[in-house]
């Protein structure tokens, strides 16, 4: 036995084609590889912060990084790359100036209507080889997951 795998078992210990981490990351390349030819000019974690805000209207910038999974520098990081694309703005809260606010511009609010059927159709092909049985059933178990 070497490393925890007996070389003369038929079969290995541990099958990385079997792993549920490595299913989900090849899952999720495939999913990029969709996105990204339907939005080649952003990112989904840029989509996600962008949507979530068409979603609230604005919210700080901490929240906004809770509500898409992001810790607090990269949300700065995709904040910071909408403004200046001028999708997003950010302003002191009112009432607590040390909080920042970020809300959609005009042109993040075109730029969500015009993506959001975009959006829709990367989850459809991402979703493709199931049934709409599936779909749901998929969707609810990684929903438990997290």
């Amino acid at each position: 036995m070497t490393d925890g795998v007996d070389l003369l078992a038929e079969e290995p210990l541990y099958r990385l084609d079997d792993q549920v981490g490595f299913i989900l990351r090849q899952v999720q390349q495939r999913h990029a590889l969709i996105f990204a030819g339907a939005f080649e000019d952003m990112t989904p974690t840029q989509w996600a912060a962008l949507a979530k805000l068409a979603e609230r209207r604005e919210c700080s910038q901490n929240l906004l990084g809770r509500l898409v999974s992001m810790d607090v520098a990269t949300v700065k990081g995709v904040v910071d790359r909408l403004i200046r694309r001028g999708l997003a703005e950010t302003s002191a809260d009112p009432d607590d100036r040390r909080r920042i606010v970020v809300r959609l511009t005009r042109a993040g609010e075109e730029f969500y209507e015009r993506g959001a059927a975009k959006a829709l159709q990367v989850t459809d092909e991402t979703l493709e080889p199931l049934t709409e049985r599936e779909r749901e059933q998929l969707l609810g178990l990684l929903r438990r997951m997290r």
